[in-house]
């Protein structure tokens, strides 16, 4: 069952990196799979409920436990994600009642702006915001994006890698994992049909960081089979996508909007990742601009 966890997840990567990447992703799952996270012997962990903050010492010991690490550095709202985590936590609670736990730890650049985020999100659940980043240098993690999230099980052994909440195929396999199915998801099955992207870039130039701007990109369906848009997903929370959940025909486009609005004053390079039934799926969009 190991073996299988890890080659469906290394699969699963490498669906997203470059070829010159492969054998790096490979070893690097080798090297974590089966790994035993180690935890500080008291962890003050913190629920931020308006202007109280609720404390507690126990960490909650459930059949798994989904471990997400972060630091703080650059955009706060694209780092964190809460509002994707708070959505999938609360369906984790619904399907699977007492048997995952969320553990968010973040190692903040600055405590007051993360716990105002915190509020501002209304993100209730109990977090470890460690100041002294101990959990990171109990366990190494590596600086990289897919290796700073983590499904452990009740010894706290890693039996999977990567951020659910970016990745739906990731997201899958851990519902896999954590309903007892063995399976891989069926989005991984299905038949593929065929896209051409107008463009993938927009420069926005340089515009007022408080007013809003707005991009288009057209994906035009080239293939025999309907084209559906499984998830779209940005790199941060200033930026919004619009777009019909329709399937796309043969010989029509979809266009996605993109709506952005600064939080402060930045030269951004952001990127849109959509998720579909086409070959080469995902594709990366990307706007910059700057905000001054």
């Amino acid at each position: 069952m190991t073996r299988l966890v890890r080659l469906i997840f290394i699969a699963i990567l490498l669906l997203s990196c470059k070829e010159s990447k492969q054998n790096r992703i490979a070893r690097l799952v080798n090297e974590w799979n089966g790994k035993i996270i180690q935890f500080p012997d008291s962890m003050c962990l913190t629920s931020y409920r308006n202007d109280t903050a609720i404390v507690k010492y126990i960490r909650e010991q459930t059949p798994y436990t989904i471990l997400n690490y972060v630091d703080t550095i650059g955009c706060v709202s694209c780092r964190l994600q809460l509002p994707r985590w708070k959505t999938m936590m609360e369906e984790l609670d619904s399907l699977y009642p007492n048997k995952v736990t969320c553990l968010m730890v973040f190692n903040p650049q600055g405590k007051r702006k993360l716990i105002k985020h915190l509020r501002n999100n209304q993100f209730n659940y109990f977090v470890y915001i460690d100041e002294m980043d101990i959990l990171n240098r109990m366990n190494k993690f590596l600086n990289e994006e897919d290796f700073g999230t983590f499904l452990l099980d009740k010894n706290d052994k890693i039996v999977a890698i990567g951020n659910p909440v970016l990745k739906p195929r990731v997201r899958d396999l851990y519902f896999h994992i954590i309903s007892g199915k063995m399976v891989v998801s069926s989005v991984d099955k299905e038949a593929l049909t065929v896209v051409s992207l107008l463009k993938d870039k927009v420069d926005l130039g340089d515009f007022s960081w408080n007013k809003e701007r707005e991009a288009e990109f057209v994906i035009s369906n080239v293939g025999k089979l309907p084209l559906v848009i499984n998830d779209v997903i940005t790199s941060c929370g200033c930026t919004k996508v619009d777009y019909t959940k329709k399937p796309i025909l043969s010989g029509e486009n979809i266009i996605l909007k993109i709506k952005y609005k600064a939080e402060q004053p930045e030269h951004f390079n952001k990127t849109i990742t959509v998720y579909c039934n086409a070959e080469g799926s995902p594709f990366h969009l990307k706007i910059s601009g700057n905000a001054k």
